[in-house]
């Protein structure tokens, strides 16, 4: 029996991470919707707000939400600036100028490529000649999904493309961050705080950029009930997932999971919106499952999935 919850326990990261892309992989197409209804600025802070407020009570009721240590106040004031400041500014501004939210994931799942170079740089972080060959086979798969078969990648959008490459950038750092932070504290805690110093810095460019033309936008049902499930299920639930993920795995091996980010995007898009899967897409799929394994394999205890 200690031997099968010994099984579980290594699980759990693993089945945490597979559920936060899982639901991830709506984000875009619920950004999308609600952008119908709000600008962007205007959309990232109610998002955040709400999420804080949701973190807030069940912390309040579970007795889970600690006190912040006056010594460990800069890296959540950091954190929070990388993201969700930084990141959804630049995630939001460049999904508004992309058309395509398939074309967007892919841009934002390669940051597998470049989180194991930061990794080992700020973290010395372990990287495996396993975990470099597993992120690239997966991205061969995803570039395999968009670049052939009917989704073309063109420049038409060229500082959309660069702002979700500072995206990219903000989210390696944000998984850094995470590692940092003292272990002294739980996952939701964490998430708690940086959402609350991430937001802070929110409502002044919302107020400066948004605020003054407000009335220009019509509220939508459809529009107020993706900013709340974006709140809820991609804001609460899955940084909660992903922090206790980075915290236990690592960020390499925690990050090369973005790359199944396109896979169930492309999923829902065929599901709500009848975006046919051809064939082509459909090996990428596979291809990028292949390389997660792979990814997550080393000689002493084989398969880490």
């Amino acid at each position: 029996m200690s031997h099968f919850a010994s099984k579980i326990r290594h699980a759990l990261p693993y089945m945490a991470i597979l559920a936060a892309m899982l639901l991830w992989g709506t984000s875009t197409i619920g950004t999308k919707l609600a952008l119908q209804s709000f600008p962007p600025i205007t959309l990232i802070t109610i998002r955040f707000t709400i999420a804080i407020l949701v973190l807030l009570v069940i912390g309040l009721i579970s007795g889970q939400l600690q006190k912040l240590r006056k010594k460990d106040l800069p890296l959540f004031i950091l954190a929070g600036f990388i993201q969700p400041f930084g990141y959804y500014i630049f995630e939001t501004f460049g999904l508004e100028m992309i058309s395509t939210p398939t074309v967007a994931e892919v841009i934002l799942s390669t940051i597998p490529l470049f989180s194991p170079i930061f990794a080992w740089l700020l973290l010395r972080e372990r990287v495996t000649v396993y975990n470099i060959l597993g992120i690239i086979i997966s991205m061969a798969g995803v570039l395999m999904m968009i670049l052939v078969g009917g989704t073309s990648f063109t420049m038409s959008s060229p500082w959309g493309y660069a702002l979700l490459g500072c995206a990219v950038m903000a989210s390696i750092f944000y998984a850094i961050m995470l590692r940092k932070i003292p272990a002294y504290y739980n996952d939701l805690t964490i998430v708690f705080y940086i959402f609350v110093f991430g937001t802070i810095m929110l409502y002044p460019v919302f107020f400066f950029v948004d605020f003054p033309h407000l009335n220009e936008y019509t509220l939508a049902l459809d529009g107020f009930l993706s900013i709340c499930y974006l709140a809820v299920v991609c804001s609460v639930i899955c940084y909660i997932l992903f922090c206790y993920c980075v915290r236990r795995i690592g960020v390499t091996r925690t990050n090369v999971f973005n790359n199944i980010r396109p896979v169930f995007t492309a999923m829902y898009m065929l599901l709500f919106f009848a975006e046919r899967l051809p064939m082509v897409k459909w090996i990428g799929i596979l291809i990028v499952v292949a390389g997660l394994f792979v990814s997550q394999y080393n000689k002493r205890d084989k398969f880490k999935l």
